[in-house]
Protein backbone atom coordinates (compact mmCIF):
# COMPACT_ATOMS: atom_id res chain seq x y z
CA UNK A 1 0.00 0.00 0.00
CA UNK A 2 1.20 3.33 -0.94
CA UNK A 3 0.22 4.64 2.72
CA UNK A 4 4.20 6.94 3.18
CA UNK A 5 3.82 8.47 -0.77
CA UNK A 6 0.07 9.16 -0.10
CA UNK A 7 1.05 10.59 3.87
CA UNK A 8 3.45 12.97 1.79
CA UNK A 9 1.37 13.90 -1.38
CA UNK A 10 -1.88 14.55 0.83
CA UNK A 11 -0.18 16.12 3.91
CA UNK A 12 0.91 18.60 1.49
CA UNK A 13 -2.84 18.92 0.13
CA UNK A 14 -4.40 19.33 3.47
CA UNK A 15 -1.74 21.58 4.41
CA UNK A 16 -1.97 24.09 1.56
CA UNK A 17 -6.30 23.83 1.38
CA UNK A 18 -6.47 24.31 5.23
CA UNK A 19 -4.63 28.01 5.09
CA UNK A 20 -7.13 28.32 1.77
CA UNK A 21 -9.68 27.78 3.82
CA UNK A 22 -8.87 29.87 6.53
CA UNK A 23 -8.12 33.10 4.34
CA UNK A 24 -11.21 32.76 2.30
CA UNK A 25 -13.73 31.36 4.94
CA UNK A 26 -15.40 28.20 3.13
CA UNK A 27 -14.95 24.37 2.84
CA UNK A 28 -11.48 23.36 0.99
CA UNK A 29 -12.36 21.92 -2.39
CA UNK A 30 -9.81 20.49 -4.55
CA UNK A 31 -9.61 20.62 -7.90
CA UNK A 32 -8.31 17.98 -9.73
CA UNK A 33 -8.53 16.05 -12.97
CA UNK A 34 -10.15 13.37 -11.20
CA UNK A 35 -13.10 15.88 -10.50
CA UNK A 36 -13.44 18.42 -7.37
CA UNK A 37 -12.83 17.30 -4.25
CA UNK A 38 -14.51 18.86 -1.26
CA UNK A 39 -12.51 17.33 1.87
CA UNK A 40 -15.36 18.61 4.44
CA UNK A 41 -16.97 15.84 3.09
CA UNK A 42 -16.18 12.26 4.63
CA UNK A 43 -17.18 10.72 0.86
CA UNK A 44 -14.65 13.16 -0.37
CA UNK A 45 -12.19 12.82 1.78
CA UNK A 46 -12.09 8.82 1.43
CA UNK A 47 -11.58 9.55 -2.80
CA UNK A 48 -8.75 11.67 -1.84
CA UNK A 49 -6.41 8.95 0.06
CA UNK A 50 -7.40 6.74 -2.90
CA UNK A 51 -5.78 9.01 -5.15
CA UNK A 52 -2.16 7.73 -6.09
CA UNK A 53 -0.45 11.31 -6.35
CA UNK A 54 2.39 11.94 -8.04
CA UNK A 55 4.96 13.41 -5.87
CA UNK A 56 6.09 16.67 -6.48
CA UNK A 57 10.16 16.75 -5.81
CA UNK A 58 12.18 19.55 -6.52
CA UNK A 59 14.05 19.75 -9.69
CA UNK A 60 17.83 18.48 -8.64
CA UNK A 61 20.58 21.13 -9.73
CA UNK A 62 22.62 19.65 -11.88
CA UNK A 63 25.24 21.76 -10.77
CA UNK A 64 28.95 21.27 -10.31
CA UNK A 65 29.86 19.73 -7.07
CA UNK A 66 32.92 20.69 -5.15
CA UNK A 67 35.04 19.02 -2.38
CA UNK A 68 33.84 21.70 0.03
CA UNK A 69 30.15 21.27 -1.65
CA UNK A 70 30.89 17.51 -0.02
CA UNK A 71 32.13 18.30 3.14
CA UNK A 72 28.91 20.35 4.16
CA UNK A 73 26.84 17.77 2.84
CA UNK A 74 28.40 15.44 5.12
CA UNK A 75 28.72 17.20 7.95
CA UNK A 76 24.60 18.24 7.54
CA UNK A 77 23.70 14.15 7.31
CA UNK A 78 25.68 13.06 10.32
CA UNK A 79 24.20 16.06 12.44
CA UNK A 80 23.40 14.08 15.46
CA UNK A 81 20.35 16.88 16.49
CA UNK A 82 18.59 17.31 12.79
CA UNK A 83 20.58 15.23 10.57
CA UNK A 84 19.94 16.37 6.98
CA UNK A 85 20.48 14.19 3.64
CA UNK A 86 19.67 16.34 0.92
CA UNK A 87 22.48 17.98 -0.15
CA UNK A 88 24.26 14.71 0.10
CA UNK A 89 21.42 12.76 -2.13
CA UNK A 90 22.11 15.54 -4.57
CA UNK A 91 26.02 14.98 -5.03
CA UNK A 92 24.65 11.64 -5.08
CA UNK A 93 22.81 12.19 -8.04
CA UNK A 94 26.00 13.23 -9.94
CA UNK A 95 28.21 10.30 -8.69
CA UNK A 96 25.45 7.54 -9.94
CA UNK A 97 25.99 9.15 -13.90
CA UNK A 98 29.70 8.38 -13.67
CA UNK A 99 30.25 5.37 -16.29
CA UNK A 100 33.07 3.22 -15.02
CA UNK A 101 31.00 3.85 -10.99
CA UNK A 102 27.96 2.47 -12.63
CA UNK A 103 29.60 -0.87 -14.59
CA UNK A 104 31.23 -1.64 -10.84
CA UNK A 105 27.97 -1.57 -9.17
CA UNK A 106 26.45 -3.40 -11.93
CA UNK A 107 28.62 -5.78 -11.84
CA UNK A 108 27.99 -6.12 -8.20
CA UNK A 109 24.54 -5.82 -8.63
CA UNK A 110 24.32 -8.58 -11.38
CA UNK A 111 25.70 -11.24 -9.82
CA UNK A 112 23.40 -11.31 -6.92
CA UNK A 113 20.36 -10.69 -9.02
CA UNK A 114 21.92 -13.32 -11.36
CA UNK A 115 21.46 -16.08 -8.79
CA UNK A 116 18.98 -19.12 -8.63
CA UNK A 117 16.80 -19.51 -5.21
CA UNK A 118 14.66 -21.82 -2.98
CA UNK A 119 12.40 -21.63 -0.78
CA UNK A 120 12.61 -24.68 2.08
CA UNK A 121 10.38 -26.15 4.43
CA UNK A 122 11.02 -26.72 8.26
CA UNK A 123 12.07 -30.34 7.00
CA UNK A 124 14.84 -28.69 4.40
CA UNK A 125 13.00 -30.14 0.97
CA UNK A 126 12.14 -27.57 -1.18
CA UNK A 127 8.88 -25.98 -2.27
CA UNK A 128 9.08 -25.75 -5.76
CA UNK A 129 5.12 -24.73 -6.33
CA UNK A 130 5.53 -21.74 -3.69
CA UNK A 131 8.96 -20.65 -4.84
CA UNK A 132 6.78 -18.93 -8.15
CA UNK A 133 5.56 -16.21 -5.60
CA UNK A 134 8.84 -14.67 -5.56
CA UNK A 135 9.72 -15.41 -9.42
CA UNK A 136 7.99 -12.40 -9.81
CA UNK A 137 8.70 -8.41 -10.92
CA UNK A 138 7.97 -6.88 -7.79
CA UNK A 139 10.65 -8.88 -6.19
CA UNK A 140 13.36 -8.53 -8.87
CA UNK A 141 12.67 -4.60 -7.96
CA UNK A 142 13.00 -5.37 -3.96
CA UNK A 143 16.45 -6.97 -4.33
CA UNK A 144 17.72 -4.01 -6.80
CA UNK A 145 16.19 -1.55 -4.27
CA UNK A 146 17.38 -4.01 -1.41
CA UNK A 147 20.74 -3.93 -2.91
CA UNK A 148 21.47 -0.09 -3.83
CA UNK A 149 21.62 0.32 -0.08
CA UNK A 150 25.12 -0.60 -0.18
CA UNK A 151 25.82 2.72 -2.58
CA UNK A 152 22.95 5.17 -1.13
CA UNK A 153 22.84 4.43 2.36
CA UNK A 154 19.64 3.58 4.13
CA UNK A 155 16.58 2.62 1.85
CA UNK A 156 12.93 2.64 2.92
CA UNK A 157 10.72 0.39 0.34
CA UNK A 158 7.28 0.54 0.27
CA UNK A 159 5.24 -2.48 -0.60
CA UNK A 160 2.26 -2.47 -2.96
CA UNK A 161 -1.42 -3.40 -2.53
CA UNK A 162 -1.84 -6.96 -2.40
CA UNK A 163 -3.85 -8.88 -5.74
CA UNK A 164 -4.48 -11.90 -7.41
CA UNK A 165 -3.21 -12.46 -10.89
CA UNK A 166 -4.77 -14.45 -13.90
CA UNK A 167 -3.92 -17.78 -12.27
CA UNK A 168 -5.04 -17.16 -9.03
CA UNK A 169 -1.89 -16.26 -7.41
CA UNK A 170 -0.81 -13.82 -4.70
CA UNK A 171 1.34 -10.84 -5.09
CA UNK A 172 2.03 -7.17 -4.68
CA UNK A 173 1.23 -5.07 -7.53
CA UNK A 174 4.99 -3.62 -7.20
CA UNK A 175 7.32 -1.89 -4.72
CA UNK A 176 8.29 1.82 -4.45
CA UNK A 177 11.25 3.32 -2.93
CA UNK A 178 10.06 5.70 -0.82
CA UNK A 179 12.06 8.87 -1.81
CA UNK A 180 15.46 9.32 0.13
CA UNK A 181 15.17 12.62 0.84
CA UNK A 182 12.14 12.25 2.58
CA UNK A 183 13.89 9.45 5.01
CA UNK A 184 15.05 10.80 8.19
CA UNK A 185 16.29 6.88 8.76
CA UNK A 186 18.42 8.23 12.30
CA UNK A 187 14.96 8.87 14.02
CA UNK A 188 12.24 6.90 12.45
CA UNK A 189 10.55 9.56 10.36
CA UNK A 190 9.26 10.04 6.75
CA UNK A 191 8.88 14.07 6.02
CA UNK A 192 6.47 15.59 3.44
CA UNK A 193 9.18 18.56 2.50
CA UNK A 194 12.67 18.03 2.03
CA UNK A 195 14.34 19.49 4.71
CA UNK A 196 11.56 19.75 7.21
CA UNK A 197 12.14 18.96 11.08
CA UNK A 198 12.19 15.36 11.43
CA UNK A 199 10.10 16.18 14.89
CA UNK A 200 6.95 17.16 12.43
CA UNK A 201 7.10 13.67 10.32
CA UNK A 202 5.53 10.30 10.88
CA UNK A 203 7.22 7.70 12.50
CA UNK A 204 7.21 4.76 10.09
CA UNK A 205 8.34 1.56 12.69
CA UNK A 206 4.14 2.30 13.73
CA UNK A 207 0.84 0.35 12.56
CA UNK A 208 -0.18 1.22 9.96
CA UNK A 209 2.77 2.02 7.94
CA UNK A 210 5.14 -1.05 9.22
CA UNK A 211 2.90 -3.36 8.15
CA UNK A 212 4.15 -2.76 4.04
CA UNK A 213 7.48 -1.24 4.61
CA UNK A 214 10.87 -2.79 3.98
CA UNK A 215 14.31 -1.54 5.82
CA UNK A 216 17.20 -2.32 3.49
CA UNK A 217 20.92 -1.12 5.10
CA UNK A 218 21.71 0.60 8.55
CA UNK A 219 20.26 3.78 9.76
CA UNK A 220 23.26 5.63 10.26
CA UNK A 221 24.65 4.29 7.28
CA UNK A 222 25.55 6.66 4.10
CA UNK A 223 26.72 4.27 1.70
CA UNK A 224 29.67 3.71 -0.53
CA UNK A 225 28.82 6.64 -2.92
CA UNK A 226 30.37 9.22 0.11
CA UNK A 227 33.41 7.98 -0.61
CA UNK A 228 33.19 7.74 -4.36
CA UNK A 229 32.09 10.90 -4.33
CA UNK A 230 36.17 11.88 -4.11
CA UNK A 231 36.74 10.70 -6.97
CA UNK A 232 33.96 11.25 -9.28
CA UNK A 233 34.43 15.11 -8.47
CA UNK A 234 37.83 15.76 -10.10
CA UNK A 235 37.09 12.99 -12.27
CA UNK A 236 34.30 15.28 -13.77
CA UNK A 237 35.88 18.05 -13.47
CA UNK A 238 39.04 16.88 -15.26
CA UNK A 239 37.52 15.70 -18.40
CA UNK A 240 36.12 19.71 -18.05
CA UNK A 241 39.54 20.63 -17.81
CA UNK A 242 40.79 18.21 -21.12
CA UNK A 243 37.58 19.55 -23.43
CA UNK A 244 38.75 23.38 -22.72
CA UNK A 245 42.28 21.88 -23.58
CA UNK A 246 41.64 20.20 -27.11
CA UNK A 247 39.63 23.31 -27.80
CA UNK A 248 42.24 25.67 -27.17
CA UNK A 249 44.79 23.87 -28.81
CA UNK A 250 43.83 20.32 -30.52
CA UNK A 251 41.94 23.27 -33.39
CA UNK A 252 43.80 25.38 -34.89
CA UNK A 253 43.30 29.41 -33.90
CA UNK A 254 41.48 31.23 -36.80
CA UNK A 255 42.64 35.01 -36.69
CA UNK A 256 41.06 37.93 -39.05
CA UNK A 257 43.11 41.16 -39.60
CA UNK A 258 41.04 44.26 -40.98
CA UNK A 259 42.04 47.91 -41.15
CA UNK A 260 38.68 48.68 -41.13
CA UNK A 261 36.63 49.90 -38.22
CA UNK A 262 33.03 50.22 -39.16
CA UNK A 263 31.13 48.14 -37.02
CA UNK A 264 28.86 46.85 -40.36
CA UNK A 265 31.95 45.37 -41.55
CA UNK A 266 33.33 43.88 -38.55
CA UNK A 267 29.86 41.95 -37.94
CA UNK A 268 29.96 41.01 -41.61
CA UNK A 269 33.70 39.31 -41.11
CA UNK A 270 32.50 37.62 -37.30
CA UNK A 271 29.20 36.22 -39.25
CA UNK A 272 31.40 34.48 -41.52
CA UNK A 273 34.05 33.66 -39.15
CA UNK A 274 30.79 31.47 -37.55
CA UNK A 275 30.19 29.78 -40.27
CA UNK A 276 33.68 28.50 -41.03
CA UNK A 277 33.59 26.19 -38.27
CA UNK A 278 33.63 25.68 -34.64
CA UNK A 279 37.53 26.71 -34.11
CA UNK A 280 38.39 29.53 -32.17
CA UNK A 281 39.03 32.71 -33.76
CA UNK A 282 39.32 36.61 -33.52
CA UNK A 283 39.66 40.18 -34.96
CA UNK A 284 42.35 42.40 -34.21
CA UNK A 285 43.73 45.06 -35.98
CA UNK A 286 46.07 45.00 -38.31
CA UNK A 287 49.81 44.25 -36.60
CA UNK A 288 48.34 42.91 -33.45
CA UNK A 289 50.36 39.67 -33.11
CA UNK A 290 48.32 37.20 -30.96
CA UNK A 291 50.47 34.03 -29.52
CA UNK A 292 48.61 30.93 -27.84
CA UNK A 293 51.45 29.09 -25.61
CA UNK A 294 51.21 25.69 -25.09
CA UNK A 295 52.35 24.51 -21.66
CA UNK A 296 55.70 22.84 -21.71
CA UNK A 297 55.89 20.69 -18.61
CA UNK A 298 55.12 17.29 -19.40
CA UNK A 299 52.23 15.83 -22.13
CA UNK A 300 49.01 17.29 -21.50
CA UNK A 301 47.18 13.63 -22.86
CA UNK A 302 48.96 12.16 -19.46
CA UNK A 303 47.99 14.55 -17.17
CA UNK A 304 44.82 14.41 -17.94
CA UNK A 305 44.31 10.54 -18.78
CA UNK A 306 46.15 9.34 -16.43
CA UNK A 307 44.15 11.09 -13.40
CA UNK A 308 41.34 9.95 -14.86
CA UNK A 309 42.33 6.34 -14.84
CA UNK A 310 43.42 6.31 -11.12
CA UNK A 311 40.32 7.51 -10.14
CA UNK A 312 38.56 4.65 -12.07
CA UNK A 313 40.93 2.38 -9.97
CA UNK A 314 40.05 3.96 -7.01
CA UNK A 315 36.20 3.68 -7.97
CA UNK A 316 36.89 -0.01 -8.50
CA UNK A 317 39.03 -0.75 -5.61
CA UNK A 318 35.71 0.82 -3.63
CA UNK A 319 32.70 -0.70 -5.18
CA UNK A 320 34.33 -4.11 -6.57
CA UNK A 321 37.59 -4.44 -3.85
CA UNK A 322 39.66 -5.09 -6.89
CA UNK A 323 40.31 -3.83 -10.61
CA UNK A 324 41.19 -7.40 -12.62
CA UNK A 325 37.88 -7.93 -12.89
CA UNK A 326 36.21 -4.53 -14.79
CA UNK A 327 39.45 -3.88 -16.55
CA UNK A 328 42.84 -5.42 -17.97
CA UNK A 329 44.50 -7.76 -16.20
CA UNK A 330 48.13 -8.71 -16.25
CA UNK A 331 48.41 -12.79 -15.59
CA UNK A 332 45.64 -15.40 -15.30
CA UNK A 333 46.95 -16.03 -11.59
CA UNK A 334 46.08 -12.47 -10.16
CA UNK A 335 43.17 -12.70 -12.11
CA UNK A 336 41.96 -15.73 -10.22
CA UNK A 337 42.74 -13.94 -7.05
CA UNK A 338 40.88 -10.34 -8.06
CA UNK A 339 37.89 -13.14 -9.19
CA UNK A 340 37.83 -14.97 -6.24
CA UNK A 341 37.56 -11.47 -3.71
CA UNK A 342 34.55 -10.14 -5.84
CA UNK A 343 33.16 -13.81 -5.39
CA UNK A 344 33.44 -12.80 -1.46
CA UNK A 345 31.71 -9.41 -1.22
CA UNK A 346 29.24 -10.72 -4.02
CA UNK A 347 28.43 -13.71 -0.89
CA UNK A 348 28.25 -11.03 1.64
CA UNK A 349 25.57 -8.97 -0.54
CA UNK A 350 23.36 -11.76 -1.14
CA UNK A 351 23.68 -12.58 2.64
CA UNK A 352 22.36 -9.66 3.23
CA UNK A 353 19.69 -9.46 1.29
CA UNK A 354 18.54 -12.88 2.20
CA UNK A 355 18.12 -12.12 6.00
CA UNK A 356 16.19 -9.23 4.88
CA UNK A 357 13.86 -11.64 3.22
CA UNK A 358 13.52 -13.86 5.82
CA UNK A 359 13.44 -11.48 8.67
CA UNK A 360 11.64 -8.71 7.07
CA UNK A 361 9.76 -9.69 3.72
CA UNK A 362 8.27 -13.29 4.68
CA UNK A 363 6.69 -11.96 8.19
CA UNK A 364 4.94 -9.22 6.64
CA UNK A 365 3.94 -11.85 3.54
CA UNK A 366 2.08 -14.14 6.21
CA UNK A 367 0.73 -11.03 8.06
CA UNK A 368 -1.20 -10.25 4.43
CA UNK A 369 -2.13 -13.84 3.94
CA UNK A 370 0.17 -15.30 1.94
CA UNK A 371 1.43 -19.25 2.08
CA UNK A 372 4.55 -18.72 3.33
CA UNK A 373 5.06 -19.60 6.73
CA UNK A 374 7.11 -21.90 8.22
CA UNK A 375 9.46 -21.44 4.68
CA UNK A 376 13.18 -20.02 4.15
CA UNK A 377 14.19 -18.30 1.61
CA UNK A 378 17.99 -19.34 0.52
CA UNK A 379 20.25 -18.99 -2.58
CA UNK A 380 20.23 -22.75 -4.96
CA UNK A 381 23.77 -23.54 -5.36
CA UNK A 382 23.45 -26.34 -7.22
CA UNK A 383 22.05 -24.44 -9.80
CA UNK A 384 24.52 -22.30 -10.04
CA UNK A 385 27.54 -24.39 -10.67
CA UNK A 386 29.99 -23.51 -13.62
CA UNK A 387 30.13 -25.95 -16.43
CA UNK A 388 33.89 -27.57 -14.45
CA UNK A 389 32.42 -28.17 -11.64
CA UNK A 390 28.97 -29.36 -12.61
CA UNK A 391 31.28 -31.63 -14.60
CA UNK A 392 33.13 -33.11 -11.48
CA UNK A 393 30.14 -32.96 -9.55
CA UNK A 394 28.50 -35.49 -11.86
CA UNK A 395 31.51 -37.59 -12.77
CA UNK A 396 32.03 -37.97 -8.77
CA UNK A 397 28.41 -39.39 -8.48
CA UNK A 398 28.90 -41.51 -11.25
CA UNK A 399 31.94 -43.13 -10.47
CA UNK A 400 30.40 -44.02 -6.74
CA UNK A 401 26.24 -43.56 -7.23
CA UNK A 402 23.80 -45.69 -9.30
CA UNK A 403 22.06 -42.47 -10.94
CA UNK A 404 18.76 -43.28 -12.13
CA UNK A 405 18.94 -42.23 -15.91
CA UNK A 406 15.62 -40.03 -15.58
CA UNK A 407 18.32 -37.72 -13.97
CA UNK A 408 19.74 -36.60 -17.63
CA UNK A 409 17.29 -37.57 -19.48
CA UNK A 410 15.04 -34.51 -17.78
CA UNK A 411 18.42 -32.02 -17.72
CA UNK A 412 20.23 -32.39 -21.04
CA UNK A 413 17.54 -33.99 -22.85
CA UNK A 414 18.78 -36.95 -23.95
CA UNK A 415 17.07 -40.52 -24.13
CA UNK A 416 18.82 -42.76 -21.92
CA UNK A 417 18.08 -46.77 -21.54
CA UNK A 418 18.60 -49.23 -18.55
CA UNK A 419 22.33 -48.91 -17.06
CA UNK A 420 24.50 -51.76 -18.60
CA UNK A 421 25.12 -55.21 -16.38
CA UNK A 422 28.34 -55.25 -14.82
CA UNK A 423 29.20 -51.53 -14.58
CA UNK A 424 30.29 -50.38 -11.30
CA UNK A 425 33.32 -48.55 -10.84
CA UNK A 426 34.05 -47.83 -14.65
CA UNK A 427 37.33 -49.26 -16.36
CA UNK A 428 40.02 -46.60 -16.66
CA UNK A 429 39.24 -45.25 -20.54
CA UNK A 430 42.24 -44.03 -22.56
CA UNK A 431 42.77 -40.17 -22.84
CA UNK A 432 43.02 -40.32 -26.30
CA UNK A 433 39.91 -42.21 -26.94
CA UNK A 434 36.96 -41.54 -29.12
CA UNK A 435 34.86 -42.49 -25.67
CA UNK A 436 36.70 -40.06 -23.46
CA UNK A 437 36.20 -37.38 -25.90
CA UNK A 438 32.21 -38.17 -26.57
CA UNK A 439 32.09 -38.59 -22.58
CA UNK A 440 33.98 -34.86 -21.89
CA UNK A 441 31.69 -33.60 -24.07
CA UNK A 442 28.52 -34.98 -22.64
CA UNK A 443 29.26 -33.05 -19.84
CA UNK A 444 30.00 -29.84 -21.29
Amino acid sequence: MDLILNYIMIGNMFDFLHKKSQSQNQAPVFHTKFGDLNLAKPEDMATARKIIVELIQNTDALTRKDIRDWRLAWQMAINIDTPNRTRLYNIYTDVDVDLHLSGCVGQRKGFVMARSFKLTKPDGSPDEETVKLFNTIWFKDLMEYSLDANYWGFSLIELGDVITDNEGMMKFDGVTLIPRKHVVPEKGRVIRYEGESWQSGIDYHQPPFCDWLIEAGRKNDLGLYLKAAIQTIPKKNTFGFWDNFGELFGIPFRVAKTVSRDKKDIDEISKMMNKMGSAGWGIFPEGTEVEVKETAKGDAYNVFDKRINRANSELSKLIILQTMTIEDGSSLSQSQTHLEILQNLIEKDADRFRDIVNSQLIPLMVKHGFPVKGLTFDWDYSIDYTPEEQLNYEKMLLENYDIDGAYFKDKYGVPVGERRAGTGSPAPIDPGSKQNNARSRFFD
